[in-house]
């Protein structure tokens, strides 16, 4: 499975952007995805999971009602909607997918794809 994310970019605090995540090679099914993000001299951390069979997501406390993670089956994509982003917010953010399961644990995924910058100003 290749992972190609994108839709990162500069944005002022309070405003909004939506990552993607489009799989190739291989689709997602029977797999959930997940966003993890690094921020510079931070360990990579998990942001949210989409179950690619049930729709059920979780999110990282930080990241509740402000953030969306969602999937187009048809597409073969995963986006994640992140609103009032925040300074702390700023990172790069990576997909990840190759877990049957549901999980927070960065390493139960196979796949990654090669990240996208966020960068919030105050």
């Amino acid at each position: 499975v290749q992972l190609q994310a994108s839709g990162g970019g500069l944005v002022q605090a309070g405003g909004s952007l939506r990552l993607s995540c489009a799989a190739s090679g291989r689709p997602f099914s029977n797999y959930a995805v997940a966003w993890f993000r690094q921020a510079p001299r931070k360990e990579r951390e998990f942001v949210a999971v989409v179950s690619w069979t049930t729709y059920n997501a979780y999110y990282a406390d930080f990241v509740k009602g402000r953030f969306t993670i969602s999937r187009d089956n048809a597409k073969n994509t995963v986006y994640l909607q992140m609103n009032s982003l925040k300074p702390e917010d700023t990172a790069v953010y990576y997909c990840a997918t190759g877990s049957r399961y549901v999980t927070r644990r960065e390493n139960d995924y196979d796949y990654w794809g090669q990240g996208t910058q966020v960068t919030v100003s105050s």
